[in-house]
């Protein structure tokens, strides 16, 4: 059997998948501002890796290049594929991008249900398998998002049991613990979990991990905390942090911002939510006062990254930010 190992975030990556966004309903009434947020991100991605962009079609692509060109994107590192999706978050239904025993680039490919809440999903599932085929790939028949779980490449894994073993928006039922354990040893060598309780307020993939708790190196996990008792995050996170207490790993403490809505929604606004590049940290702000709190933390965390803060405040409307439409893709093992 072929052992897979999925490389930690912060270990050499070779590119950065995404999906140029296109699905004007998911930012309704606020759409305009979107492609010019993904156009700093790539912007800043492009100067230190290869980004891979996800297009419709011809026509989208022109777009993309016209609003990348003026954003000042290095062009010459961005890669266009014509690849149908319905949405825009790669972390979820592309593949997650592993190490085979030979050293080689492979991607497993899980099913994608829609976060077990949404019927137009089957573009991203296909999308995801397009990329997939590219490499060599493992497809096993198990329901996992990449935001659902969080690994520091040497065996340990973070995810929360109201993601992955709630009955609401169920991705695999007919699974035990167990047996999803063992799936996630076997396909990304995880071979223990930290089991946090649930994710935050306004998330709508029903408990992702990475809003909550993040690896920043193999010993060390930042956990999203919320000082305000008043606030229905103060509970969540609290019994989260007391759970990381109980093992091994340093844990450091991230603020949330304040409560964030549009249109009378809270949304899911996060500092966790960040994405680790080479040598650059992207770190979602909100026009917070602890905005720059979280950079300070994360840049103490990171001291070789540049940590950059990238505006939000629109992008979350969309009910997710940085880390939900990227997905790394790690260098060949050398």
């Amino acid at each position: 059997m072929t052992q897979y190992r999925m490389p930690a975030e912060w270990e050499t990556h070779e590119a950065t998948w995404i999906a140029w966004p296109h699905n004007r309903e998911d930012w309704p009434g606020r759409f305009t501002p979107i492609p010019w947020t993904y156009a700093e991100i790539v912007r800043k991605l492009a100067l230190v890796e290869r980004v891979r962009i996800l297009v419709p079609d011809a026509d989208h692509e022109h777009r993309a290049r016209r609003i990348l060109a003026k954003a000042g994107a290095h062009l010459s590192a961005c890669e266009f594929f014509h690849i149908a999706t319905d949405r825009v978050w790669t972390r979820d239904y592309a593949p997650l991008f592993v190490h085979s025993s030979s050293g080689q680039v492979a991607a497993v490919k899980w099913r994608f249900n829609g976060w077990a809440k949404y019927a137009n999903h089957h573009l991203d599932q296909r999308a995801g398998l397009s990329v997939a085929e590219r490499f060599e790939t493992a497809a096993p028949d198990i329901v996992l998002e990449g935001g659902a779980i969080d690994v520091n490449g040497e065996g340990l894994a973070l995810a929360t049991e109201e993601c992955l073993l709630s009955p609401i928006q169920a991705r695999n039922p007919q699974l035990t613990r167990e047996e999803l354990e063992a799936a996630l040893a076997q396909y990304l060598g995880a071979h223990r979990v930290i089991w946090l309780n649930r994710g935050i307020v306004g998330d709508d993939t029903h408990g992702h991990i990475d809003d909550v708790a993040r690896f920043t190196d193999a010993s060390t996990v930042v956990a999203a905390t919320e000082d305000d008792p008043a606030d229905p995050n103060h509970e969540i996170l609290k019994e989260n942090e007391a759970i990381l207490a109980e093992y091994p790993v340093r844990v450091v403490r991230l603020p949330m911002p304040k409560p964030l809505y549009f249109s009378g929604q809270r949304l899911p606004a996060s500092y966790a939510n960040f994405y680790i590049a080479n040598r650059t940290v992207l770190v979602p702000t909100f026009n917070d006062p602890n905005d720059r709190l979280a950079l300070n933390i994360l840049a103490g965390l990171f001291p070789h990254h540049e940590v950059s803060g990238i505006d939000c405040t629109a992008l979350v409307w969309g009910l997710g930010t940085i880390h939900c439409m990227t997905q790394q893709q790690p260098a060949k093992q050398s």
